[in-house]
Formats: structure tokens, sequence, C-alpha cells
């Protein structure tokens, strides 16, 4: 495992589709922003849920994905439904 499942919410599964569209470091996941990277992981896992967009955004923040501000988990969910296949 690498960089990415030490962060919070990742793990090897997670990781591996990271790097599978092109994400390997922290600073490019935080680059692309977790909206960004479930839309690619999107592409390539039709099965990509909500709690796989909450978990990359509580990696970039480095809280559990629980415990991300309600607002930003109400504004993940809107995302999340617009654009759910």
């Amino acid at each position: 495992m690498g960089e990415l499942s030490k962060l919070p919410n990742i793990g090897k599964t997670v990781e591996t589709q990271l790097n599978e569209v092109g994400i390997n470091t922290f600073e490019e996941l935080k680059s692309v922003g977790a909206k960004n990277a479930w839309l690619k992981i999107q592409k390539i896992d039709e099965s990509a849920c909500i709690n796989r967009l909450m978990a990359l955004e509580g990696a970039i923040e480095g809280v559990k994905k629980n415990l991300l501000p309600d607002e930003v988990k109400a504004e993940l969910k809107e995302f999340y439904r617009n654009h759910k296949k």
C-alpha cells in the first residue's frame, strides 16, 4: 500500500482506484478535489457511492468522514444526487 492509504478513510481498494485514475499522492488528491476525484472513480466503477465521496473529502480534510461538518455533508449529498448514474 502506498501514500494514499495512510490517509483517513482510504483503504487499499480506494487507493487502487485513485491510482488508476492518475491520482497517486495527497497533493494530487487535494489539487483535484474530492468531487472531481469521485467523478473520475465513477467512470471506472459505477458503484461509487456517497460514502466514497465523503471518504475522499474526509481524507483531504484529515478527518474520518463521519466527522465532516454537516454543511459539507449536505453539499456532498447534493453533488452526489446530481451526478450519480
